[in-house]
């Protein structure tokens, strides 16, 4: 009988041992948790200075709430007030506005986390039980992320554009591939700040990075056509064979100014002032003609000419490089020089090749270099030659078919025959 009671004993105190160690562990984990900074240590002595002089304000928590919104309020703003005014101060001596700007982007997200910091540890102080409480902290550190998440984007335009700017700057940061980076630091600060906000409220992203994956395969089929043109629209701003503003032909013969270059298509002017979208796809697989590429944007122009076989050529090749010299859009360096081409089937074939700024003038210059070749051609006494045909008419041999030598026309128009008879 005494064997049972033994046992139970055992048990008991085998049960009251393992319980006062998880009081322990609870405890020792609690204090842990519960260990406060260095700015709540601040806030407590406060309080106790505040009790000391004011004893209501131990038992009035509702005092205690609007007493440390208020202390936070007068807080965040005295932060925000010395970094527009000091800090500002100090940023516009320098010779670069980025730190102004900078300045001007962290100022808001510190306000809105010092206020929210305040509105959390003021919610603590109202029994509003563990649960809300931690809904309300959790609320306001959303609303801190958010307001961070604003700042780091426009501060990644900023040094984005900043390197964009610079003549040192990296090679892959320039600014025809300042709006891919852009946008790709944008999407990554986005899914950053969203994992922060779900961990924040305790959701498990595991299920959800499955269901991403599955539904990025099913988009990818699904956009196959879009996914193509938008990574030949990243091959095109990393090895770019063409930029803004540069005159290119396609082999499909259209021919234009690009005016934009995105993700997905690019966007060329022609001189008809018609603009032409075409997708990134075909442009990657295009060949592309850039006549504004190469070590400078000045385009050349050929102008072929004919004089007659006789002519002097010297004295050709000095008019039509006066020509070029008196005519405005031409451009002085390169030079304009003159070639003989080859001797054609009635011409002297030569060429006239001169540079214009850009592409774009092309047209214009080609007219008034026909027009003064022409005219000076005609000045000087330099032929032009051109395809000619002489038509020689004999009369037809006697005898031949369809031939009237037996018969004579007389004064009234009949024809007569050789015997005097009327036909």
């Amino acid at each position: 009988m005494q064997e049972p009671s033994t046992r139970e004993a055992g048990a008991t105190t085998a049960e009251a041992t393992a319980a006062a160690e998880s009081a322990d562990t609870a405890s020792s984990g609690a204090g842990a948790d519960a260990e406060p900074g260095l700015l709540e240590l601040a806030v407590r002595q406060f309080e106790e200075q505040l009790i000391s002089a004011f004893p209501i304000y131990e038992d009035a928590p509702l005092l205690q709430m609007v007493t440390l919104v208020a202390l936070f309020l007068v807080l965040a703003s005295l932060l925000s007030w010395f970094l527009k005014r000091v800090v500002a101060s100090w940023f516009r001596k320098t010779e670069t506005k980025l730190d102004d700007h900078l300045l001007s982007a962290l100022t808001p997200p510190i306000y809105t986390t010092v206020l929210a910091f305040g509105l959390r540890v003021a919610v603590t102080r109202l029994e509003l039980g563990a649960e809300s409480t931690e809904r309300i902290a959790d609320l306001l550190t959303t609303v801190a992320v958010i307001v961070w998440m604003v700042a780091a984007i426009r501060i990644g335009s900023l040094l984005l554009g900043s390197l964009a700017d610079r003549a040192d700057a990296l090679s892959f940061v320039s600014r025809k591939t300042l709006p891919l980076f852009d946008n790709l630091s944008k999407v990554v600060v986005v899914l950053l700040s969203a994992y922060v906000i779900l961990n924040v409220w305790g959701q498990d992203i595991t299920g959800l990075l499955a269901a991403g994956g599955i539904a990025g395969i099913a988009l990818g089929f699904a956009a196959r056509d879009t996914l193509a043109n938008l990574f030949a629209g990243i091959f095109i701003f990393a090895d770019s064979p063409y930029q803004i503003g540069d005159f290119i032909n396609l082999d499909t013969g259209e021919r234009g100014r690009v005016t934009e270059i995105g993700i997905r298509s690019t966007r060329l002017l022609t001189r008809d002032d018609v603009e032409i979208t075409i997708p990134n796809a075909v442009m990657g697989n295009a060949k592309i003609i850039n006549e504004t590429g190469g070590p400078h944007p000045k385009f050349r122009l050929r102008i072929a000419v004919g004089v007659a076989y006789g002519s002097d050529v010297d004295h050709v090749e000095r008019v039509l490089l006066d020509v070029a010299h008196q005519e405005e859009l031409v451009c002085a360096e390169p030079e304009a020089r003159v070639r003989l081409r080859g001797f054609g089937a009635s011409s002297l074939d030569f060429e006239l090749l001169c540079w214009v700024d850009e592409p774009v003038l092309r047209g214009r210059a080609m007219h008034e270099l026909h027009r003064a070749v022409y005219k000076r051609f005609q000045a000087e006494g330099i032929e032009i030659p051109y395809a000619k045909q002489d038509v020689y008419l004999r009369q037809m041999p006697v005898g031949t078919a369809g031939a009237d030598d037996d018969r004579q026309r007389r004064p009234d128009g009949a024809w007569r025959g050789s015997d005097g008879a009327s036909g």
